[in-house]
């Protein structure tokens, strides 16, 4: 399974990347508008971290418009992925783009089985099922993540599937559980997996007992 950091924040996404565990990132508008900076200054530094895989969203509501933003943002770098939204006019332009324009797509805000259905027979490289935002509504998205995966396995689709919204590190392991290929989080929760209390009484043990032994 791989990671990627939901981010835009620039000093986040490489402090992660220099652990040499991250694949890639995920923004959307919300994060990079939090970064205070202008959207194509963000993907640029980015792209000089992750050489693989950056997904960027566009905003046009209709296809065509879609895949015009989507040649101006693929100018920023070879790694860029266009992210379009679950609808009807996001699904028109995924052949387009992946087929006419050579360019990968991650199809995004996918909360349905039926949606997710759709997106791989569009031919997206990605799709993103979001978890959180179905948790808070009281639907089980650990559903989600087991039907999505069944019905790609059931079909021999070669979409990869990316848990986006993950927030806690259930999340993570109902995602594990199920073969998910990709899992995409905040930069908290990513250095949350290197934690455990056990791990911090074991080490300072050794700390304590390594002073014991003779110089």
């Amino acid at each position: 399974m791989k990671i990627f950091i939901d981010s835009g924040d620039v000093q986040a996404i490489e402090k992660a990347a220099e652990t040499g565990l991250v694949s890639g990132v995920t923004t959307n508008p919300n994060k990079i508008a939090r970064s205070g900076r202008k959207f194509f200054d963000v993907l640029q530094d980015i792209c000089r971290i992750i050489p693989d895989h950056i997904s960027a969203e566009v905003m046009a509501e209709d296809a065509p418009g879609m895949v015009e933003e989507a040649l101006i943002i693929k100018e920023i770098g070879p790694q860029i992925v266009i992210k379009v939204p679950m609808t009807a006019e996001g699904l028109k332009a995924v052949p387009i783009l992946e087929k006419e324009k050579d360019i990968r797509v991650n199809v995004t805000m996918c909360f349905s089985p039926t949606q997710a259905l759709l997106a791989m027979k569009s031919g997206a490289s990605y799709l993103s099922i979001v978890l959180s935002r179905l948790d808070a509504v009281a639907s089980e998205s650990e559903i989600l993540v087991a039907e999505t995966m069944t019905i790609k396995h059931n079909y021999g689709f070669q979409t990869s599937i990316i848990a986006g919204s993950v927030k806690t590190q259930n999340h993570l392991l109902a995602c594990a559980r199920r073969g998910l290929d990709i899992v995409t989080m905040p930069d908290s929760l990513f250095f949350q997996m290197f934690e455990h209390p056990l791990t911090d009484i074991a080490l300072e043990g050794f700390v304590k007992d390594w002073e014991k032994v003779p110089k």
